[in-house]
Formats: structure tokens, sequence, C-alpha cells
């Protein structure tokens, strides 16, 4: 749902800049923001910090929802920070290397139908991995860029909590779910069809990327497991990376089984798929 809300947080923003000049951005609102970010979650006022036009974070802002749009602005800013730094920024402060030698590897839409098969939901496979739909689809490492991406808008979604308007379902841990699980699969693939890229995978360099990204998002998605309503779709992709037989190809790159997150399913939860 993520991507449906951040086009929507995009249209209000161009139908913000169609009203009268008389019209005037809420300031208040976003200062507001601000100082509950920085209050509330340091490491996503962090990133806003490092923003040097401060403008291309405050965009995201919109004054219904405060939580969203924050988690919003740090997921985005996170994505202008790695490309400008050229290399990916972590929650708990530093960066790491953005690992070029995977641009080499297997196209990640080629996992696209296997997750369509596991998985109902198709907003994030159509938004990330679809032929067209965005650079994580041809390229591994802008995969990896939107699963940091994710981390750090679910850590910050998860200290806003307090922002969060009423008693409402929210759908803040389905993009690291989904990420998670997407990683998952493409190591997977890559390990049954793609020998050249399962060799990178596990090349060192390459390697403690994942590692680093990987505990990144584990711990994140721990923190997030005792918020209610905070997910739509986000046990159904959790299944498929709490499933040990899905699990193989990625604990040979870890070096160690990935943890599951099981506070974040119910007892209704499917085994995976």
């Amino acid at each position: 749902m993520r991507g449906i809300l951040q086009g929507a947080i995009i249209a209000l923003a161009f139908f913000g800049l169609s009203e009268t000049a008389s019209a005037a951005p809420n300031t208040g609102c976003q200062s507001k923001a601000i100082n509950s970010l920085q209050q509330l979650s340091p490491h996503g006022y962090q990133v806003y910090r490092a923003m040097k036009d401060k403008s291309q974070f405050t965009t995201w802002i919109t004054c219904d929802d405060l939580q969203l749009g924050l988690a919003t602005a740090v997921h985005e800013s996170v994505h202008n920070l790695t490309e400008e730094r050229d290399s990916f920024p972590l929650i708990g402060g530093g960066n790491i290397a953005r690992p070029h030698q995977t641009e080499t590897f297997f196209a990640p839409k080629l996992i696209a139908r296997q997750m369509g098969r596991n998985f109902n939901d198709t907003l994030f496979i159509q938004s990330y991995l679809k032929p067209g739909s965005a650079s994580s689809a041809d390229n591994f490492m802008y995969l990896l860029d939107e699963f940091n991406a994710y981390s750090h808008d679910l850590s910050s979604a998860t200290k806003l909590t307090p922002m969060r308007p009423g008693d409402t379902q929210v759908d803040h841990r389905d993009g690291l779910a989904a990420m998670m699980a997407f990683m998952m699969g493409y190591a997977a693939e890559a390990r049954k069809n793609h020998p050249e890229t399962w060799e990178g995978l596990k090349a060192p360099q390459t390697a403690k990327v994942v590692q680093t990204l990987w505990k990144q998002a584990e711990k994140t998605m721990a923190a997030s497991c005792g918020i209610r309503d905070f997910g739509t779709n986000d046990r159904e992709y959790l299944s498929y990376v709490c499933n040990a037989k899905n699990a193989g190809a990625l604990t040979e790159i870890l070096r160690r089984a990935p943890s599951c997150p099981t506070r974040c399913l119910t007892a209704a939860t499917a085994a995976a798929q």
C-alpha cells in the first residue's frame, strides 16, 4: 500500500501547488512535524539534517497524517543520500558502500512470477519487480537500495507511533516485509538457476552488504512487532520469510539462519508458501 499512499501524497503536493497564491504552505505543520521527528525518531532527524535541500524532505509531509508523511520523507531522502554518497546510510549511523559489482547480477524482474505465485498482494511486485516498473526490477543494487530505504521507513514509523492518526489500520510494516521476502526469493533463485550471481552473492564484499542490511532489517522489523494494526499484508510476506525451506540460500550468504519475527505473526497466520 505504501506506493498508493506515496502516490496520494504526491498528488496532494501537486494539488497544493495549483492553489492560488494566497494559499500559503502550512509551514507550521511542517515545523511541528520536524520537531516531533527530532524528539521521537533521532535517526530520522539525522536523515533530515543530512539533506542539503531540506525542501526535498519537507515536500513529503502532509498535515493529515504526519506519521506517514515523515516516514515517507525519510524513505525518499535515504534514496537521495544513497545516490549522493554512493553508499547506503545505516540506521545506527555510518554508511556501507554500494556494491557496484552486483549490477551484473541477474535482473530481479526474473523472480516476479515466482513472487506472484506466493503472494496475493501484488502491489510491491508490480512496483519493484515487474519489467519497466523501477530500477530495482533490472538492477539488484537498486533492490538493495529499496531494502535499506524501507528499513529506515519502518524504523521511523515505529518511533513516530504517538503521532498515529487515531485507532486506524495502517500498512507501515508491509514494505520492509515485502523486501525481506524478495531478498530471500532472489537468493534462492540465484542458487538454483544463476551460478555467476550466486557466486557473486557469496563473495565477501557483497555478502557483507547483504549481511549488514539484513541484520538492520531484522532489528527494525522486530522492534515494530508490538504495534497492533501496523500492516495489511505484512504477515503474508513474513510467513514466507519465516519458512525455513525458503531460507536455505540466504542462510549461506548470512552464514546463519535468518531470524523470524514471530511476534509479528498471529496464531492464524499460514505456515508459509
